[in-house]
């Protein structure tokens, strides 16, 4: 495994690599966890050459103490991407990826307007400029994210064709603590009490995929917000009934798509996002 900072070397190294066959691509920004590693091994297992980029995008976020607060661990990251197998990890700098300010202003429609979009102002217009900035160095042939970002996935996808970039998005499952609780690398920030408390979330979300049947979503949405918000270490920012594709709200459970529950909770100052299929 090699460790690459400059996208000039990084391009070089990958440049001999590429006529033994495709590269996958995982890109993270640190604080790695089972969750990043199974999308390494998904991509091992795809692709002959692999790359993992480790790069803490300043643009992605609205909230400069959540900037401040976002945990940084390359030293230990190094150490579980080791053992993956995986041929290179590329750390850069945040001059390395932007040498000159992005200015780029995307349009996604109605796919950044809610949601994470709705709740984090700029937040997908900066993750589509990072993510279009790696795609343009690193020339995956294959990228892939986690469905624990539902929304931040379908803004990828939609950026790609938009780009017409040469990239296949492969989706891959949400990874979970023995809580039930969706990994993620906020979750370090938790105090153990209220790691524990956060595992209600995801059994909310559970719960709610067997009310379906006797419930309106009106109804749902209601109940899903009581039973979280009585917890007195959780308040719920969110929790929407969405189609996959166009981020759509359901009114019906009638509607001919599928349905994801989609929901971001404050633990003490921590927020953290979970979603389900509900169909």
């Amino acid at each position: 495994m090699l460790l690459v900072k400059t996208k000039e070397e990084l391009q070089q190294k990958l440049g001999s690599f590429r006529e033994f066959g495709t590269v996958g691509f995982v890109p993270t920004m640190g604080a790695l966890h089972s969750g990043h590693l199974s999308l390494v091994e998904k991509a091992i297992n795809e692709n002959q050459v692999v790359v993992v980029s480790i790069f803490v995008n300043p643009t992605q976020f609205n909230d400069s103490k959540d900037l401040e607060r976002y945990p940084r661990t390359l030293e230990s990251d190094l150490k579980l991407l080791k053992s993956t197998g995986c041929q290179f990890v590329f750390a850069p700098g945040v001059n390395e990826i932007y040498p000159k300010p992005d200015r780029r202003i995307f349009n996604f429609g109605t796919l950044d307007s809610v949601m994470e979009g709705k709740h984090r102002s700029g937040h997908f217009n900066g993750v589509a400029q990072v993510v279009s900035r790696l795609f343009e160095i690193v020339k995956p042939d294959k990228a892939y994210f986690g469905l624990k970002d539902f929304q931040q996935l379908a803004i990828i996808k939609n950026l790609v064709v938009q780009l017409k970039l040469p990239v296949e998005i492969v989706s891959c499952p949400i990874i979970r603590e023995e809580s039930g609780l969706a990994m993620s690398s906020r979750n370090e920030l938790l105090t153990t009490e209220e790691r524990e408390n956060a595992a209600l979330i995801s059994r909310t979300l559970f719960l709610a995929k067997n009310f379906v049947a006797e419930k309106s979503v009106e109804q749902l949405v209601h109940w899903v917000l009581k039973t979280i918000n009585k917890n007195s270490f959780l308040t719920v920012e969110y929790f929407e009934v969405v189609d996959d594709t166009r981020l759509k709200p359901i009114k019906s459970w009638s509607e001919k798509n599928t349905k994801i529950g989609c929901i971001a909770v404050f633990c003490g100052k921590i927020r953290l996002i979970d979603n389900i299929i509900l169909n």
